[in-house]
């Protein structure tokens, strides 16, 4: 039994991680690019229609592009993915597209660092293709097949922690990755929020591009791990 968890033990740690840079990101772009989520869409449409009512303060179109922009992220991520891993759980180029995002997230605050202060455009630009990141990030990671760790929303998560509780009559399963997946995400915007605080949110996003390039390492050298324990599994070639 322990064997057969183990892959899923790995990928867990992972998609832990790269839950803590999403909750990272979207503080960033909430506290410092002007109310809105690159990674929680849920709190976008409900901004949305908030703001098509008239409520003050809300920017209208900088949310529509997020979500636009998340939407084509997750797109384009199944389409390079779709092929599969094989035997493995995860596609090669999952992991690829996990480096490359981390890498433009990388980059992308450190423009932002020495641009310094940030016109509108620039502002919706940035959002837009930290959403899109985002969003392609939440779907190479789907094929993993752990429906607790999106790495983008813990919605789900909290209402399968709540509802297979022993409190509420279930066998109390995947507590601790379900509460994991709660706690990484917000002390990822715990993190991002207090260095957005007191240095700005380009310190911020650098610092979740750091967490998203672990998660990212630590995903591929699960994917690795998993290959060698599938290649020692196959049975030697007759002679």
């Amino acid at each position: 039994m322990a064997d057969q968890s183990w892959p899923e033990r790995q990928y867990t740690t992972a998609l832990l991680i790269l839950t803590a840079s999403t909750g990272a990101v979207d503080g960033v772009s909430y506290l410092a690019l002007d109310r809105v989520f690159t990674g929680n869409m849920t709190g976008n449409v409900l901004f949305i229609g908030f703001g098509l009512v008239g409520i003050q303060g809300i920017p209208v179109v900088n949310n529509l592009i997020a979500l636009l922009t998340f939407m084509i992220g997750a797109v384009l991520a199944s389409r390079i993915t779709r092929a599969g891993g094989g035997r493995l759980r995860l596609p090669a180029s999952s992991v690829v597209l996990l480096m490359i995002g981390t890498l433009l997230t990388l980059a992308l605050s450190v423009v932002w660092i020495q641009v310094g202060r940030l016109d509108t455009p620039i502002m919706i630009v940035i959002t837009g293709l930290l959403a899109l990141l985002l969003g392609a990030q939440a779907a190479a990671v789907k094929h993993i097949g752990i429906r607790d760790l999106s790495t983008a929303v813990v919605t789900m998560t909290m209402v399968n922690l709540s509802t297979d509780s022993r409190l509420a009559g279930g066998r109390g399963t995947s507590w601790s990755r379900r509460l994991g997946a709660i706690l990484t995400m917000g002390l990822g915007a715990l993190a991002s929020a207090g260095v957005t605080l007191h240095f700005g949110g380009a310190y911020a996003l650098l610092l979740a591009g750091i967490i998203m390039a672990v998660g990212a390492v630590m995903m591929g050298r699960a994917r690795g791990m998993d290959a060698r324990r599938q290649a020692s599994r196959q049975p030697a070639p007759s002679s």
